[in-house]
């Protein structure tokens, strides 16, 4: 997807690929669809063209029509110059530049259809989340970038609650997602305008982050929901490498936002304190449900949100505050 150019020289986002196809293999001419290393060895080999050309041949209404262009033509995407200069800055090769680009933007364009078959034939919110999650174009994606998801600190963390709270728990020395090479990056990066064509995305991007887990795990919990990602997925593939490791244990951290919006922890006495962690989930809900509902103050703007989620879960479940 690149020319050969000196780094004072780079090409400009729309730039055209390094090969360009003059026609299509026999094999590929029709068919099934292809799956998504089909199409990423074709780009590498025959050029974009190619890519076009067996995409057209495919009947797949479902797919967004812009989703579906860039998916045939990545270099046409706005931000293709963006992500190839922030690969390049986190190191990483050309060719697994090129093919993660076309493994995400294929993962975009199919995820539409995954979306509407989940809805229309599941009912449980988990088998719909796990549907969604079968892109075939975002599980090649972790094969591709899967060894770019590691830590530059001893222990990954996980969190809920706001995307400062992913900010706070990599002040206090823990590496989420986002901070790894791979997902700092596409965290940069719009991609597309409708959000739920790549959060399943991340979702395998979580999977596949946490199985990397070799040691204790710190869970950062600003807000409780047990229907989020993270209680729902990446904690039960936790309990799993769990299993398997005896070194990988979960430390959980009560967050609140204070008046003035600095994140501390809640301790067993309900205090704020900078540090304050518990071996369980429901130590950690438990302290964090008594500070919202006993000394949170209403004109507290930073946690007004975790406030309101916290008595509607709790009205839901028929329990007075």
């Amino acid at each position: 997807m690149r020319k050969a150019v000196t780094h004072s020289q780079s090409p400009a986002p729309e730039a055209a690929p390094r090969k360009r196809a003059q026609g299509l293999a026999p094999e590929l001419a029709a068919g099934p669809a292809p799956r998504p290393a089909e199409l990423a060895a074709l780009q590498r080999t025959m050029g974009n063209a190619a890519v076009t050309r067996r995409l057209q041949r495919q009947p797949d209404p479902g797919v967004r029509d812009e989703a579906r262009r860039h998916a045939a033509e990545p270099t046409v995407h706005g931000e293709w110059g963006t992500f190839r200069d922030m690969m390049t800055r986190a190191g990483f090769p050309d060719d697994v530049t090129d093919v993660a680009w076309q493994l995400v933007l294929g993962g975009i364009a199919e995820q539409g259809q995954l979306n509407d078959e989940a809805m229309a034939k599941f009912t449980e919110r988990q088998e719909q989340r796990d549907h969604r999650a079968s892109n075939s174009w975002y599980q090649e994606l972790v094969k591709v970038v899967g060894d770019y998801l590691e830590i530059d600190t001893p222990t990954l963390a996980l969190w809920s609650g706001g995307r400062e709270v992913s900010d706070y728990s990599r002040t206090k020395g823990h590496t989420p997602l986002e901070a790894t090479p791979f997902g700092g990056v596409v965290d940069k990066l719009t991609l597309t305008s409708d959000w739920l064509l790549k959060t399943p995305m991340w979702n395998v991007l979580s999977k596949a982050f946490v199985s990397r887990a070799r040691g204790p795990v710190h869970i950062f919990l600003r807000a409780y929901n047990p229907d989020s990602v993270l209680i729902a997925q990446e904690v039960p593939q936790l309990r799993v490498v769990m299993a398997l490791n005896p070194a990988v244990k979960l430390v959980w951290h009560p967050v609140y936002a204070a008046d003035d919006g600095k994140l501390m922890e809640v301790t067993k006495s309900l205090e704020l304190a900078s540090d304050a962690s518990y071996p369980t989930r429901d130590e950690c809900v438990q302290v964090l449900y008594d500070y919202l509902r006993l000394l949170h103050d209403p004109a507290n703007a930073h946690s007004r949100r975790a406030y309101a989620d916290m008595s509607s879960r709790l009205a839901a479940n028929g329990n007075p505050q």
